[in-house]
């Protein structure tokens, strides 16, 4: 999952943003609207959390802009105002989702996946394929029944994988899908992740290399 966090906070911002990242996703960060309004005219994000009240462009005018565009991004405004006029108004923007300030991390986490289960075709809560078993909701992973012990880009990159459904994913759309935007497009990160991957999976292979056209789960290699 991509994710966006726009907040002029910027300790939040970066707090939100860590945190998320520790649940595998790939998560962008800007401290205000016009950075938020910048990044989603390039890159297509799955769920944006943006504050409501933002120097420059306002979290209301990126949301408007994100519900305008049909991009499917989901959009979830942060705000310190309670009150329901509030919560009308901002889901009348176009928003996908309300949350007010301060709020539990953990509530945080559970709005952001079920948005992201929004922005896609619907998917089980668990991906399974061959053996392979990936929970995404309690992060966890298993194959035949054997925990794994996945590092957080480990664990993005399985998952886009099993999600593609036995069809081929690009080294760019890994990159795409399961780094942030400072990822050095010429980087061989995909490449060594693929490789830590397979030797966690262990024998028999069960992610295969397709010659120039990058990755895909179960099949023949």
């Amino acid at each position: 999952m991509r994710v966006l966090v726009a907040d002029d906070e910027r300790l939040l911002a970066d707090t939100v943003a860590e945190g998320l990242r520790r649940l595998s996703m790939a998560v962008d960060v800007c401290y205000d609207g016009d950075g938020a309004l910048e990044r989603v005219g390039v890159n297509r994000y799955d769920v944006a959390v943006l504050d409501r009240d933002m120097p420059g462009h306002t979290g209301d005018e990126v949301c408007r802009s994100i519900a305008d565009s049909q991009v499917g991004t989901r959009v979830l405004l942060l705000t310190a105002a309670a009150g329901i006029r509030d919560r009308v108004e901002g889901l009348g923007l176009g928003a996908d989702d309300y949350l007010t300030k301060p709020f539990a991390f953990a509530e945080l986490v559970a709005r952001v996946q079920a948005l992201g289960r929004r922005s896609t075709p619907a998917l089980p809560p668990v991906l399974a394929q061959d053996g392979l078993a990936l929970d995404v909701g309690r992060h966890l992973a298993t194959r035949d029944g054997r925990p794994l012990a996945l590092s957080p880009k480990e664990f993005a990159v399985l998952h886009v994988l099993l999600r593609a459904d036995g069809q081929v994913v690009s080294a760019e759309e890994l990159l795409e899908q399961a780094w942030d935007e400072f990822a050095d497009p010429f980087t061989n990160a995909v490449r060594v992740t693929v490789m830590t991957l397979r030797k966690k999976l262990g024998d028999p292979a069960i992610i295969h290399t397709v010659p120039k056209a990058g990755y895909r789960i179960g099949g023949t290699a």
